[in-house]
């Protein structure tokens, strides 16, 4: 954590440093977010808290943080809360929409996406799925394909999807448009209702604890049917416990999972912190350290793959490098033969200088 930070000058860089330095601690170089992000100091006092009730028999109401959750995300992405399901995984999500679809309906997807993204509509039986470039799924959309299905920034090397060309190209064709912000929700910007769809995990950017993703749907519902529902989706749950759910909940909680209590407790904080540091504060901090490590790069005669602004740096041929850096202290990811660093906002420049500096040798 030595070094200085790239976030906003003046007080804004202040609070955003103080505020890191209060929440972080880690003992390595964690340049790992794309997989994991750190948890903050208040995330895990609220887990804590959480596991220590129910040992006591005095059980918190962590219910009431999952609502505190799903109402942050939904400032996050810009949408009321009310148009937020709350769950644990991508993939279910993408299942939900995959079994939602007609007998024959075209998926549009993006060559090498992540898993939780694509594959439900491959064993989905009926569907038919097309495959492109990623820079080429815009254009690539045409009558008669029915949804188009892309995560916001790819896992592998952090390329960033034209989303407004996307968005565009779905709107002109008559396709709905499902985004995956699992690589971006807590660094960009994400404009959930300019699209049908949005899911994201949030152990990532969003620094929470695995078992937290959300979806967000258009008011209507898009068409979904909420074909994984049992009594959390209930209007009132607690009614909704015996036998089939008479009286589905009016809002996009219809399609929650039956939440990771414990992941939530420390969601709800980890989300907050988020909204205190701000997405454009993040970004510019987050930015700043990429492109420090991407100049170093090419000194030495390294280059990356191209995802101008992208956190995420994949740098070809150097993945085999992977265990060498754990043993250093410095965590980053082997990818398709790539290393993936990713910077967040608890790294420093110092970060990005001792991972090319063992690069180096």
């Amino acid at each position: 954590m030595d070094g200085e930070f790239s976030a906003p000058q003046s007080g804004a860089m202040e609070t955003f440093e103080s505020l890191v330095r209060t929440e972080f601690a880690p003992k390595n170089t964690y340049l790992n977010t794309a997989s994991t992000g750190l948890l903050p100091a208040r995330a895990v006092a609220a887990m804590r808290a959480g596991v220590q009730s129910v040992a006591d028999g005095l059980p918190q109401d962590m219910f009431a943080d999952v609502e505190a959750a799903r109402a942050s995300f939904a400032r996050l992405v810009g949408v009321p809360d009310s148009r937020v399901a709350a769950g644990a995984s991508v993939a279910v999500y993408t299942g939900l929409i995959a079994a939602s679809l007609p007998e024959g309906a075209e998926v549009l997807t993006a060559e090498g996406d992540f898993t939780s993204v694509v594959n439900p509509f491959h064993v989905r039986r009926g569907l038919k799925v097309r495959t492109v470039p990623l820079e080429r799924i815009a254009e690539s959309v045409r009558p008669g394909t029915a949804l188009v299905a892309v995560s916001a920034a790819q896992s592998a090397d952090g390329r960033i999807a034209d989303l407004p060309a996307l968005r565009e190209a779905a709107r002109a064709h008559g396709a709905r448009t499902y985004i995956d912000a699992s690589q971006a929700a807590g660094w960009m910007s994400v404009d959930a209702d300019a699209y049908d769809y949005v899911s994201s995990v949030a152990f990532k950017w969003l620094v929470c604890p695995r078992g937290v993703a959300f979806l967000v749907v258009p008011e209507d519902f898009g068409g979904l049917d909420p074909v994984f529902a049992g009594w959390v989706a209930g209007e009132h749950p607690w009614d909704s416990c015996y036998g089939p759910v008479e009286e589905l909940a009016h809002s996009a909680r219809r399609f929650d999972e039956s939440p990771s209590l414990f992941s939530y407790a420390g969601a709800r904080h980890s989300l907050t912190l988020v909204e205190e540091l701000g997405t454009d504060a993040v970004r510019a901090h987050d930015l700043g350290l990429a492109d420090r490590f991407r100049a170093g790069l090419a000194s030495l005669g390294h280059e990356p793959v191209q995802a101008p602004g992208s956190p995420i740096v994949s740098v070809p041929g150097l993945g085999h490098r992977q265990p060498e850096l754990s043993r250093a202290g410095i965590e980053v990811s082997d990818r398709a033969g790539n290393l993936r660093a990713a910077f967040h906002l608890y790294n420093s420049p110092a970060d990005a200088d001792r991972l090319l500096d063992v690069l180096s040798g």
